[in-house]
């Protein structure tokens, strides 16, 4: 890992190149192992439209969305329990996240040639207070960063595998999204495309410390 410092975009902090090649490789073996438990699916709009992007999660909770609407679930469409959170994720939320509470879930997102996210804010998580550490594996993504309101101007950046985007604070309810990727740009993901981790916290505090302490 290098100790380049962040660009900070209207609150929204880069570290460009913060991962060397054995880290990235690492966490790749660990979205390898995620899929394998908890398969790639495409989320599905309230409308009924299957989304471009295929999506699975780690922790005790995944984000969904089918005609019931957007929303955190204990489980797996398929009905499975999502793989446990991996150490090296939780080790680069100690780095970078400068939280109090652990990462409750880890969003993978699996992005090809033609696959965009539009602008959007994550709000779906009981603690905005808390925020959202996103890592990019594989292809090169232009990265879109708005503002608190929508439809407010926009700048734009190429992410590369290695890239580290930490939404806190001022930046943690900024729009963002991404406009596209450029294919064949990194070999990291065996199967092509772009792997973005995005951990973030899900429940309230008070939600968190129930929880932990029926399982104790």
């Amino acid at each position: 890992m290098t100790g380049r410092g962040p660009i900070d975009i209207g609150g929204v902090k880069i570290w460009k190149a913060a991962l060397d090649r054995a880290t990235q490789e690492r966490l790749m073996e660990c979205v390898e192992r995620i899929a394998e438990v908890a398969p790639f699916f495409h989320p599905e709009t309230r409308g009924g439209r299957k989304m471009s992007v295929r999506m699975t999660s780690a922790g005790i909770c995944g984000w969904v969305s089918d005609r019931r609407g957007y929303r955190y679930e204990r489980r797996h469409p398929a009905g499975m329990p999502w793989p446990a959170m991996p150490t090296p994720f939780l080790d680069l939320w100690d780095r970078f996240a400068a939280c109090d509470r652990a990462p409750e879930s880890c969003l993978v997102n699996h992005y090809v040639a033609g696959v965009r996210m539009g602008l959007h804010q994550d709000r779906d998580e009981a603690d905005l207070t808390a925020p959202v550490l996103s890592i990019s594996l594989g292809d090169d993504a232009l990265f879109r960063i708005g503002t608190l309101r929508r439809g407010g101007p926009t700048r734009s950046l190429w992410l590369s595998s290695g890239d580290v985007v930490l939404l806190a604070g001022e930046g943690r309810l900024v729009h963002h999204g991404i406009d596209r990727i450029r294919p064949g740009t990194s070999r990291i993901v065996p199967w092509g495309g772009r792997i973005n981790l995005t951990m973030r916290v899900v429940t309230g505090g008070d939600a968190s410390r129930s929880e932990a302490e029926a399982q104790d």
